[in-house]
């Protein structure tokens, strides 16, 4: 049978072998036609030609064009290939999927060794990522860099040797764009040997080096103030700053002759900043929490206005000078401590012992005095502002950590009650109507809306302008009664000024209460009548 169907394909005529049709039933009905087609087109003299064609350019590592190099096989009308094997650049049909759909087969792009006359596909465009991490800060524009050389020449111009300390202060402010009291850290932090000068390819080492120029103001100060390898500010990184305030604002010139006063103003603008922004209570102050906090705004405030009692955030001196006469006339023995009784003299004696017990647990803030039962003058400023302002934030976290006798975060009803109990009973004494607890606590939840009336968060007293009036039901008779009558010109000077926080309107008041004071104690020349130890305090 095989024998017949070789030799029947031998006899062929050479033009028969084109095939050009060629249906599929006709293979089907002979399988083993295409195999014999194909054996038969190996044995052709032209096809081993071309075969060791290409076992030569093979071994050389040339390539070659079958189809389209001269040395290829001439096909003729007298040798033609079938159709099938002719067309041997056809691409093979995409292999199906077990469910019978196409599927896709990746090709690397690239010349085909054989000549393909399709298009050669070419490899998709890498997209280049722009760089967008710079382990030290992002470099500045062009622009900007040229900008910062032309200011940087103008201002080391005539001063080839460099720039002294007190000629540095232009830098800092006009190139800088920092408060001038900050040039004297900033030049100790590139003068690092201590030579006293500061050359001009030390400062463009240091400003334009350091990426300076790409920092926002915040870091800036922050990466000048920090100790190298710290990642915090402690209250030692902000004396040197007061120091350079205090020498040159206009505004303290007239402390320059008391230098203890100096440095307690010094003393309680740092712990006024680290009360209002250190809201961890670590000490350590982050750049995160300096960034979340108005102390850079305040320091440009300071360095543009004169009038230092203007700034009224950290650095009015009125309010220091309320602060430390409020702390004078507790500590009678002036030994720069105070115990409970004196505390409880506070406000005329304003509060209740329970709480003022409370505060002498250090429940709400752990004193920096190290003597037993004494409070410093650090936890005095703490203490005071919280007072005075309960509804600011860190006033509410005081407070709250006061009444929450069980620490469990919630503030319930009889921890409530527990603190009222004392003010009804100083009520009954004062001949006061008194007012039942019952009554309190529904004013108390109709003040602060709890999101469950069944107690009160700290969240819930954050979100209600009028939460620090509940601290004072509960341990402030004064203020209790005061808000409950509600004083027309109190409430006139809240529309007024509504910009005002309660510690503002408070340190005001007071301020001009203690200079009253202090006049009349001039104009007695001394009588006993008045107090008689304000010549300790900073006038």
């Amino acid at each position: 049978m095989d024998m017949e169907v070789v030799g029947d394909v031998a006899s062929l005529d050479a033009d028969l072998l084109q095939l050009p049709d060629l249906s599929p039933a006709a293979l089907k009905s002979n399988p083993y036609l295409a195999d014999q087609l194909f054996s038969f087109w190996l044995s052709l003299p032209e096809t081993c030609r071309v075969v060791k064609s290409l076992l030569a350019d093979a071994k050389l590592g040339t390539s070659s064009n079958v189809l389209g190099n001269s040395t290829s096989i001439n096909v003729s009308p007298n040798n033609s290939l079938p159709s099938m094997f002719a067309a041997a650049s056809t691409p093979p049909l995409s292999p199906r999927s077990s469910s019978g759909s196409p599927r896709v087969v990746k090709q690397r792009a690239g010349p085909s060794s054989l000549g393909s006359p399709l298009k050669i596909v070419s490899e998709p465009i890498r997209e280049v990522i722009p760089q967008f991490y710079f382990k030290n800060g992002r470099p500045p524009p062009y622009e900007m860099k040229e900008w910062c050389l032309f200011e940087i020449n103008d201002h080391f111009s005539g001063h080839m040797d460099g720039l002294q300390v007190h000629e540095f202060k232009s830098v800092t402010k006009n190139i800088c764009k920092l408060p001038s009291f900050l040039s004297t850290v900033l030049f100790r932090k590139i003068d690092v040997n201590g030579t006293g000068i500061v050359t001009r390819d030390q400062f463009v080492d240091y400003w334009i080096g350091g990426n300076f120029l790409t920092m926002d103001l915040t870091t800036c100060i922050y990466t000048i103030l920090k100790q190298p390898g710290c990642r915090f500010l402690s209250q030692q990184d902000f004396k040197p700053v007061l120091r350079e305030l205090l020498a040159s604002h206009p505004g303290l010139e007239f402390l320059q002759s008391t230098p203890e006063f100096q440095q307690r103003y010094a003393e309680t603008v740092i712990y006024r900043i680290f009360y209002n922004i250190n809201r961890s209570g670590t000490g350590r102050l982050t750049l995160r929490e300096l960034k979340r906090g108005n102390l850079i705004a305040a320091m440009q405030h300071v360095d543009e206005e004169e009038d230092i009692n203007k700034v009224l955030r950290y650095f009015s001196y009125e309010h220091f000078y309320v602060i430390y006469c409020k702390f004078w006339e507790l500590d009678t023995d002036h030994d720069f401590l105070i115990d409970e009784e004196n505390l409880i003299r506070y406000g005329n004696h304003a509060l209740t012992y329970r709480i003022i017990e409370r505060i002498f647990s250090q429940i709400p803030r752990e004193f920096t005095s190290k003597v037993e039962g004494k409070m410093g003058y650090e936890d005095f400023v703490y203490f005071i502002l919280s007072e005075e302002d309960k509804s600011s934030e860190p006033g509410l976290e005081y407070w709250f950590k006061c009444i929450d006798l069980d620490e469990n975060g919630v503030l319930t009803p009889n921890e409530m009650q527990f603190f009222y109990e004392e003010q009804l009973h100083r009520m009954e004494c004062m001949a006061q109507e008194p007012v039942l607890f019952e009554d309190i606590l529904c004013q108390i939840i109709d003040m602060i809306c709890p999101e469950d009336e069944g107690f009160i968060t700290l969240r819930d007293l954050k979100g209600c302008k009028l939460s620090g009036h509940v601290f004072n039901i509960l341990f402030n008779l004064n203020k209790f009664i005061a808000f409950e009558n509600r004083d027309p010109f109190l409430i006139r000077q809240e529309r007024e000024n509504p910009t005002l926080t309660e510690w503002d309107r408070f340190a005001h008041r007071e301020y001009i209460r203690l200079s009253m004071e202090e006049d009349v104690e001039d104009a007695s020349n001394g009588s006993g009548d008045i107090w008689d130890e304000s010549f300790e305090a900073p006038f």
